[in-house]
């Protein structure tokens, strides 16, 4: 009599090698959660307009694009562990910055500091991500991706709690309703009070990042070879280019990154135009991250009911609507709805990235890993376009009125396309018009 096995998500033979990589997604959300309450510190402490403020994503985010590729490049001729090494290193770096930079109290050294720590978790998640994929059956990849990243919410939540407690509830400029009103003075002090607070955080967190670095230095994480011979750069590129599901998957990722960048960021001036004030806003970025922690284990539930690209299109079609509620309701049960986003959020990263991965060799996978954390430019880029839009008015989040709401609620028409172009990407897959060898 025949029985039938269960493939499993993560075998025991690699539940360690597992744990530990997956130890890293809650490391870089820390530092995504961390630094998306920063842009409304900087822009009231340094008295900064909110498209200036957005600097500090741009800062952030930009670091994935500039080395995503030389990141995937090294792990390529080297391997994943010292891929993992090096990131931890430029990670611990970059947050370090932060003890000058509250010294010199220059907005620029701060934004160094941001974009050094996110060369290091470029090398993280180019790493990390196919790492996982390549832990197991190909058949259970999204749903053993969707499960590393369900441990990225752990990171949020610590990240957010920390900057709710430590920074943004100790921000003596945060304390006047008019600070640009105060004696120079009077700033300059506040001013340097405030630049430690937001300071300590990041140090601390570049001392627990040495913790882990020592932690992975002394562990033994096998290496998952090529069964086949490694070919040139120059065909690794071309096959990419041709294959659709990836070009198309990439350039889901920006748009994906610019709306979970742009639901977050903004949540604190949504709530400002409804007299909300930053450290009670922390309180509703705390429901979000909660949410996108529910919605990866739902998700990664219904993966095994629902295809990928099935499943993506619900999620990004309720995504969408939750952001145009948040467009015409102006009180807080639109700030509800921009809360409620994050559900719809949580899936899409991994989903997509494992779709538009799906059956490329291990050598094309490295390459390709690298194209798709290079996506995550849309943090940067697309807030940075929203905070225009914002301004448009002036440096008030509510200033004038664009089709019968104020500024900063229309401005969340940007996200709610990208959830739209994210969908026809999901039919395209799901009806098999967009796949691998077109």
């Amino acid at each position: 009599m025949k029985t039938t096995e269960k493939t499993p998500v993560v075998s025991k033979a690699i539940l360690l090698p597992f744990i530990l990589i997956t130890s890293l997604f809650a490391l870089w959300g820390f530092a995504n959660a961390v630094t998306d309450p920063m842009v409304q510190a900087f822009k009231k402490v340094l008295e900064l307009s909110n498209s200036q403020a957005a600097w500090v994503q741009m800062a952030f985010y930009g670091g994935y694009f500039c080395m995503a590729l030389p990141a995937a490049l090294f792990v390529r001729k080297y391997s994943y562990k010292k891929g993992i090494i090096i990131g931890l290193i430029l990670y611990a770096v970059g947050a370090l910055l932060f003890y000058p930079a509250a010294t010199n109290e220059q907005f620029w050294f701060f934004c160094l500091g941001l974009y050094v720590l996110t060369f290091g978790l470029a090398f993280l998640e180019t790493t990390a991500n196919p790492y996982i994929l390549s832990m197991g059956d190909s058949k259970t990849a999204i749903q053993r991706l969707n499960l590393a990243q369900a441990f990225n919410p752990v990171g949020l939540v610590l990240g957010l709690l920390a900057a709710k407690y430590f920074v943004l509830e100790n921000l003596q400029s945060d304390d006047f309703d008019d600070f640009g009103a105060l004696s120079e003075a009077k700033k300059a002090l506040i001013r340097t009070s405030d630049l430690m607070v937001i300071r300590d955080p990041y140090v601390i967190l570049g001392l627990v990042v040495l913790v882990v670095l020592v932690l992975i230095l002394l562990s033994k994480m096998p290496q998952v070879r090529a069964k086949e011979e490694e070919v040139s750069l120059s065909k690794t590129f071309s096959g990419l280019f041709k294959n659709k599901r990836y070009v198309y998957g990439v350039l889901s990722l920006v748009l994906y990154m610019g709306a979970q960048i742009m639901c977050w960021t903004y949540i604190y001036q949504y709530a400002e135009g409804i007299n909300i004030t930053a450290d009670v806003a922390a309180n509703y970025q705390l429901c979000a991250f909660i949410l996108f922690t529910i919605g990866r284990a739902i998700g990664t539930y219904l993966l095994k009911f629902i295809s990928s690209s099935r499943l993506l299109l619900y999620f990004a079609i309720l995504g969408m609507l939750c952001c145009l509620s948040t467009m015409f309701i102006q009180n807080e049960i639109g700030l509800y709805c921009l809360v409620l986003v994050s559900l719809f959020l949580s899936i899409m990263f991994p989903t997509i990235y494992g779709i538009a991965l799906n059956g490329l060799s291990e050598e094309d996978s490295k390459i390709g890993a690298a194209g798709l954390v290079m996506a995550i430019v849309g943090g940067a880029l697309l807030p940075q376009l929203q905070g225009i839009l914002i301004d448009l008015g002036g440096t008030e989040v509510n200033d004038i009125s664009i089709l019968g709401v104020s500024e900063i609620n229309f401005s969340f028409i940007l996200p709610a396309v990208c959830f739209l172009l994210i969908a026809f990407y999901s039919i395209g897959v799901y009806k098999g018009r967009i796949t691998a060898n077109q």
